[in-house]
């Protein structure tokens, strides 16, 4: 044995080549492995050490995989590196895994990246027992709170009026010229998150909130990044790779931050006066530590990485669904034109509410479409196997990483007369009123599904309403409608890429 080792190490050429062979030895018998308990869903031959790496456009991958889906079939097998990925695509496959097989494909994959910043605590990473009492917690806390309730939409329409002030003070010094959407919607929608979390909303100009919005940006751009998905696939790269060492550092400032925020929360508790989540938290954490409970799930970490979670959940995805839909209303004026008028014939100029909403039917399509349109969350986040699972004749072993395909979900070609376009007649029937569409699953399914969901939608619909009330969205001077980019930035989440409007006050 031990000559062979002398060997195996005497260069790093012999080694590489030694670790390849065993590599593809182990690929090969893995795959002889399943194949004898029962089929493993088909894919692309994968490659000694990089699998199907040099297949996938890593900028997007989700439209690779879209396109490897309509050769394999709508469940398929590829290798990110030694790493094994069943990939559920179109309406029909995903919905039957994430809700007819809701247990079998409930739990999280937490690639290393993920593993580094959430170090097993909080709700979008966890599994099993603290998995189910810290989303649970949340839930119930922001119900009590008012999430899909009067309480959250006063809160939205109060800070409807802030981002409509903002707005008015700059178009009232510089008329007519162009700016970027991004800060004034993130720190909008992050108010609303940041008022159910603490209790409070921040100023736009306050110096710890907007660090902490633009930094909670950043790390979702870089988690999406090249990098990023390299190092998730070949972890022993960890020095090498920049980014990661910048999201490292992007918690650790988070961390400091939130602990910073929760401070004055803790010295004024009152258990009799709820302001929001940590206080609902401390209160349960200080009851826990009373009965001397050694195994709560309450403590201050998990309360951390909660916050954190809520807040990049809350902030990041309507702020990008929000963006795409000015960018869309100046890209089709004609569209904007329509849902102006039925505002206008409706509501006039009172506030918007979300009773409103079941008669503005084009103005709730042109919102859902936006969202199926936008196409935010592509990949959703990775899914693992709970167990053993025969899901449409293939075997797929417990611990397998899943992929439900999102993009495959909102853009199938069977599901959507013209997926491709931006058409608000997805959501109305013959007589235009609105219809609601099994395939629009912009929030996933199943036990994984966006917990904020009823508070996202409210959100949009209020924010979205109150906005085209008050201005006219145009391309900047010189610049066609047809002009206007659709591309999306790149990161784990498709926001707009970086692009200027004009806005236009109306009277």
């Amino acid at each position: 044995v031990l000559p062979l080792v002398s060997i195996l190490f005497s260069s790093p050429t012999t080694l590489l080549g030694a670790v390849t062979v065993l590599l593809f030895l182990y690929l090969v018998s893995s795959n002889f492995s399943s194949q004898q308990i029962g089929n493993e869903p088909p894919g692309p031959r994968p490659l000694p050490l990089l699998g199907n790496l040099l297949q996938l456009d890593l900028k997007r991958p989700y439209k690779t995989l879209c396109e490897i889906s309509k050769e394999y079939g709508s469940v398929f097998t590829i290798y990110l590196g030694s790493n094994k990925v069943v990939v559920l695509a179109g309406y029909k496959t995903v919905k039957e895994a994430l809700v007819n097989y809701a247990e079998e494909f409930g739990d999280r994959e937490v690639s290393p990246i993920f593993d580094e910043i959430s170090q097993g605590h909080g709700i979008v990473f966890a599994n099993g027992e603290l998995w189910k009492e810290m989303r649970g917690f949340a839930i119930t806390t922001l119900r009590d709170f008012g999430m899909g309730k009067r309480v959250a939409e006063d809160k939205i329409i109060e800070e409807c009026s802030y981002l409509i002030q903002i707005l008015c003070k700059f178009l009232a010094v510089f008329t007519g010229k162009p700016f970027e959407t991004t800060c004034p919607v993130n720190y909008a929608t992050s108010n609303i998150i940041s008022s159910i979390v603490y209790g409070s909303r921040f100023e736009y100009n306050d110096p710890m909130f907007t660090t902490l919005v633009e930094r909670a940006n950043e790390s979702i751009r870089l988690v999406g990044s090249k990098s990023i998905q390299i190092y998730n696939m070949f972890p022993w790269l960890a020095s090498w790779i920049k980014d990661r060492k910048q999201m490292l550092r992007n918690i650790e400032l988070d961390i400091k931050d939130v602990k910073n925020l929760v401070k004055p929360l803790q010295e004024t508790l009152n258990r009799d006066i709820c302001r929001g989540f940590v206080d609902r938290f401390l209160i349960r954490k200080q009851k826990d530590e009373v009965s001397q409970l050694g195994d709560t799930h309450f403590s201050e970490k998990n309360m951390i990485f909660s916050v954190t979670n809520l807040f990049g959940a809350g902030t990041d995805t309507t702020a990008a669904t929000l963006k795409w839909g000015l960018l869309f209303m100046a890209k089709y004026p004609q569209i904007q034109d329509q849902v102006h008028e039925e505002l206008n014939r409706v509501v006039g100029s009172r506030q918007v509410r979300v009773n409103d909403r079941k008669n503005l039917p084009y103005t709730d399509a042109v919102v859902h479409e936006t969202q199926r349109m936008a196409n935010v969350v592509p990949m959703s986040l990775p899914h693992k196997t709970s167990q053993d699972v025969a899901f449409q004749g293939y075997f797929i072993k417990k611990g397998t990483t899943v992929f439900p395909l999102l993009a495959s979900v909102l853009y199938d070609e069977s599901e959507w007369e013209s997926p491709h376009t931006f058409n608000p007649a997805h959501f109305l029937d013959e007589e235009s009123k609105f219809i609601k569409r099994d395939a629009f699953l912009p929030f996933s399914a199943g036990r994984r599904v966006c917990l904020g969901e009823s508070l996202a939608k409210m959100e949009l619909f209020l924010f979205f309403t109150s906005l085209l009330q008050h201005f006219r969205f145009t391309p900047p001077p010189g610049v066609r409608e047809d002009e206007l980019d659709l591309t999306p930035a790149l990161g784990l989440t498709l926001s707009p890429s970086r692009h200027e409007l004009c806005a236009v006050v109306r009277h």
